[in-house]
């Protein structure tokens, strides 16, 4: 079993996206995947068409102390904890609690065994929410825009990263670096991917997860891009990226 935390504190480099259709790519090969939406946005949530009103969420796993198996919704597209915007306020209630970094590890210990694959979208900061998820976590997976400001703020998560596995999770590793809105007509991308690839060495998914109009349309629809269109540029990357997770290779 792996757990990952999705994570980037800078928004908009399609952390939840990936979450969404990585899970729902891996499911559609046979893997056992559970996606726990750690995002107060709920934006994982709906986009594997997962109500943000469900009776249980992950506030109620961690703060309520339901069990993760009473909260964890099935999908034709793998199994969600779904979050709600109740969980906004969770790290000011959790800030109290005794091990405070280590609620959600403890929550999910329970289901592990069941999945071959647990994604934990983290929200875009670095703050007591995604510390339980590095905490909870084993490795990290970080999606990184192809843009001009690709690189800045990922030294900032990289040294959150050393602190935690000093202090708090000695096994936590990097599990992957994913480029994505990649557009493969300019040069710019090809140097921002070059750029990664030398500071992430032997770490940057070969994949690269393209500009694509209908992969930004299909969460509104409440389906991962293989649902919303198959044959789409965006379901073939997302389908090669869990091909090489599941082949375990890097580049």
């Amino acid at each position: 079993m792996k757990l990952v935390a999705i994570v980037n504190q800078k928004g908009g480099v399609g952390k939840t996206t990936t979450a969404v259709n990585l899970t729902a790519a891996l499911h559609s090969k046979g893997a056992r995947v559970l996606l726990v939406d750690f995002d107060p946005q709920a934006n994982a949530t709906s986009g594997l068409g997962v109500s943000r009103h469900s009776k249980y969420t992950s506030y109620d796993v961690i703060i309520n102390g339901v069990p993760a198996k009473d909260a964890i919704v099935h999908t034709d597209w793998g199994d969600v904890l779904p979050s709600s915007s109740a969980l906004a306020g969770a790290g000011v209630e959790l800030a109290d609690m005794e091990q405070r970094e280590f609620i959600l590890k403890k929550a999910l210990e329970p289901v592990e065994k069941q999945y071959d694959y647990i994604f934990i979208d983290c929200p875009p900061s670095l703050e007591l929410l995604t510390l339980n998820g590095l905490c909870a976590a084993s490795q990290i997976l970080i999606p990184v825009q192809c843009e001009y400001y690709a690189l800045e703020g990922l030294s900032d998560l990289m040294s959150t990263m050393r602190v935690v596995k000093k202090r708090l999770n000695p096994e936590l590793t990097v599990f992957g670096v994913l480029l994505t809105m990649f557009d493969g007509r300019t040069n710019f991308s090809s140097q921002v991917a070059q750029e990664v690839r030398h500071f992430f060495p032997g770490r940057v998914f070969a994949t690269a997860i393209p500009r694509n109009v209908r992969l930004a349309e299909a969460p509104s629809h409440g389906v991962p891009i293989c649902a919303y269109d198959k044959h789409s540029k965006g379901t073939k990357a997302y389908m090669q990226v869990a091909e090489e997770i599941l082949r375990g290779t890097r580049k």
